[in-house]
């Protein structure tokens, strides 16, 4: 069964690493997916981090580079590059959500080509 993010508790997170709160891990499992997006801020620290233990644990991980960022631009780049060198993959939003859906017909197609437009 699929969750949906208005399924879930928000989840109170005070590490640096999402993966750090048990809670997340916990949810996170319960989907049964290796594949994560990821956005956030401070792309140096929290993402990096996160992004970190997520690929240490075996998780595809794919950042939302239009969806990052830190106080400084130069720390935002130096974020996704440690990053990218651990193995992540970068993306876009609207290149995931159009990979996602993988044909350009239906409802679901044209609620997203309103949203990117």
């Amino acid at each position: 069964m699929s969750q949906h993010l208005t399924d879930l508790t928000p989840i109170e997170k005070i590490t640096f690493s999402a993966y750090d709160t048990p809670e997340f891990v916990t949810q996170l499992e319960a989907t049964g997916r290796k594949k994560v997006l990821i956005a956030g801020i401070e792309s140096h620290i929290c993402v990096y981090q996160t992004a970190a233990h997520l690929l240490a644990n075996n998780y595809e991980v794919e950042v939302l580079v239009d969806c990052v960022s830190s106080r400084t631009e130069r720390n935002s780049q130096i974020g996704i590059q440690k990053m990218m060198q651990l193995g992540a993959k970068v993306t876009s939003v609207e290149m995931a959500l159009y990979e996602m859906q993988q044909i350009a017909k239906g409802e679901t197609f044209k609620a997203i080509s309103k949203l990117i437009k």
